[in-house]
């Protein structure tokens, strides 16, 4: 038996986005490997069957993605990206000789097979020939001229396409400023369904709805289901009146819901949950809730104290119940045949990065048909993530886990490190993200993870508790546990440190500009002016209104309060700040501000700025 140490990142190997076949025999997916003399992660597709045995690779990536079965099952469509340009591609399963379909300037998103086999859906990103500048300026009246992930742009509606498999011919489907994304044929194979955001001032109001397109003839695309809110389509029944969707149908600062649209109807399948429907995305787990080969019932993902679980509910009875039970294990992506009453779900617990699984919805029991844990961690033994509960003074209860050698009698150092989002959480599965957490606990440290207020996976007023109030609202929900493991002898008071990554990095900015306890602090991807964050992130506008409760010209008190810059003079921790230079989200200006602030005020610092 063995600790994880750093050299181990290298034998990581992590599936993800996995795809049933439609007969329920064969799965494939994304195997996520590290190229540590490269620098970078390698996605390539590999084929495992549904009864288990070794995988089979079957392309190279280094960044193929979004494996689809063709509705045959006789081929694979795909997504890989060269030179940060996505193209779609087809691997037929017999010749395993994979070709690329056609080829966008700027690339494709979220290939959808029809109905027949014969097409394939896709949104692509509009071009313009002033693009072909070297260096074309950004003209915008939108606030969505940037989106993190991406270079800066002159914003312009991408556009719904359809590709025929038989003619080789492409044929795009809307016209003008719909803002497509998440295509979903009908069955009949006549029509798509799409998420939009057509009205000129939904860059500001984050109103998405669902529309529906005629591909045949394709006119203006009609809105179903809510008329305000944040809604995205999933999946289609077979009966053709029936959409179901992810979103709001309100405020979009609560949790995202499984609603059933039909006619003119829109019912809630999931408010009993009180829990946020995750569909999936990068960072967080899930994945797009499907109907079931009866058409009986919708299987879909929530988040539930941390962990997100695979429910099950009908598609007239918004009564969900689990579909299986496990402690700490985390469904991380989902795909359900179409022609068998069996689903692949990728799975991470408490000692193993991730497997792919097969649940046959009879007898709801996941079995996992890889062994990636024990094939390239061999011998290596993780450190648990002990639960807590933590009662904080005003009558709150937060949960979080310890990572810590058991053996261990003298008190330790303590890392807390805090989440992103700020609506992600922690959970007891182990973290291939996170792999230091294991290596520090085999140092000799213990670390904390909480889910303070604002944490998902505990209700909606938890979910919006810290809502115009972060900082304010929840550090005693970071601070008071770390005083429980002092006085329980598990911490060493002197030796406290704090790190965290976006709202993690903004929570360490603020901790240690309003408490002296750490000897130390990591902000990373940091927040430090909430007011030039609203002015400058790509989600800044919509923060200050689903998050930070108004403009901060509306209320500068309250800004003044939840931004570390405004004590900046009273922090005494030595800081080290990391930062993406092209990071969006929270922009690198963030990072700046703090740097200088704490250099202006004599503290021990260090800016490291990671290049585009």
């Amino acid at each position: 038996m063995r600790r994880l140490q750093p050299d181990d990142l290298g034998k990581l190997a992590t599936p993800a986005q996995p795809a049933i076949s439609p007969d329920g025999t064969s799965i494939a997916y994304v195997l996520r490997t590290v190229d540590l003399e490269g620098d970078r992660d390698v996605r390539a597709l590999w084929l495992v069957a549904a009864a288990g045995g070794d995988p089979t690779r079957l392309t190279a990536g280094p960044a193929d993605t979004s494996p689809a079965f063709s509705p045959d099952g006789s081929s694979l469509a795909f997504v890989r990206e060269t030179d940060g340009i996505a193209q779609p591609w087809l691997l037929p399963l017999n010749s395993r000789e994979p070709e690329q379909l056609c080829t966008f300037p700027a690339g494709v998103a979220e290939l959808v097979w029809s109905p027949e086999g014969h097409r394939l859906a896709f949104v692509a990103p509009a071009r313009d020939p002033r693009d072909d500048a070297e260096e074309p300026p950004v003209v915008s009246d939108r606030l969505d001229y940037q989106s993190d992930g991406r270079p800066r742009s002159t914003p312009r509606s991408p556009q719904l396409c359809v590709f025929d498999l038989r003619s080789r011919s492409i044929r795009q489907i809307t016209h003008g400023d719909w803002w497509p994304r998440n295509p979903v044929w009908s069955p009949d194979g006549s029509q798509l369904a799409f998420a939009g955001s057509p009205h000129g001032d939904a860059d500001r109001t984050g109103d998405m709805g669902v529309y529906v397109v005629s591909v045949t003839n394709p006119a203006t695309p009609s809105r179903i289901g809510p008329r305000h809110g944040t809604v995205a389509p999933a999946s289609w029944h077979s009966d053709g009146r029936t959409l179901f969707a992810v979103g709001c149908a309100g405020p979009s600062d609560h949790p995202a819901e499984l609603l059933r649209l039909r006619d003119d109807t829109v019912l809630s399948l999931s408010t009993a949950l009180d829990r946020t429907v995750m569909p999936g995305a990068p960072a967080y787990p899930g994945g797009r809730p499907q109907v079931t080969m009866d058409g009986a019932a919708v299987l879909f993902c929530a988040r539930d104290e941390g962990c997100t679980r695979l429910y099950r509910v009908p598609v007239d009875d918004p009564s969900p119940s689990l579909v299986f039970a496990r402690a700490d294990s985390d469904v991380t992506g989902l795909s359900v045949s179409i022609g068998a009453a069996r689903a692949a779900v990728t799975l991470t617990g408490p000692k193993s990065f991730g497997e792919v699984a097969v649940i046959d919805l009879v007898e709801c029991e996941p079995r996992e048909v890889t062994s990636y844990a024990a094939s390239t961690l061999q011998g290596v033994t993780l450190y648990p993530r002990v639960r807590r509960a933590f009662d904080i003074s005003d009558g709150t209860t937060v949960e979080g886990w310890l990572i810590r050698d058991p053996d261990a009698v003298t008190p330790q150092p303590l890392l807390l490190d805090i989440h992103g989002g700020p609506h992600n959480a922690w959970n007891g599965a182990a973290d291939p993200v996170h792999l230091y957490h294991q290596v520090l606990a085999a140092k000799g440290w213990c670390v904390l993870i909480v889910n303070p207020r604002g944490s998902d996976g505990y209700g909606s007023a938890f979910l919006t508790a810290a809502h115009g109030g972060w900082g304010t609202e929840d550090a005693a929900d970071f601070l008071e546990p770390i005083d429980t493991l002092v006085a329980e002898r598990l911490a060493d008071p002197s030796r406290l440190a704090v790190t965290g990554y976006s709202y993690g990095g903004y929570a360490t900015c603020y901790l240690t500009s309003r408490d002296d306890r750490f000897a130390a602090a990591v902000a990373g991807g940091c927040i430090s002016d909430l007011a030039s964050f609203v002015g400058t992130s790509d989600i800044g506008h919509q923060f200050a209104h689903h998050e930070l409760g108004g403009l901060p010209d509306e209320h500068p008190e309250r800004y003044a309060r939840m931004s570390p810059i405004t004590q900046a003079a009273d922090v005494n921790t030595p800081t080290l700040i990391i930062h993406g230079e092209a990071d969006f989200r929270c922009p690198v200006g963030q990072a700046q501000q703090w740097f200088t602030a704490l250099r202006a005020y004599d503290v021990t610092t260090q800016l490291v700025i990671y290049p585009a």
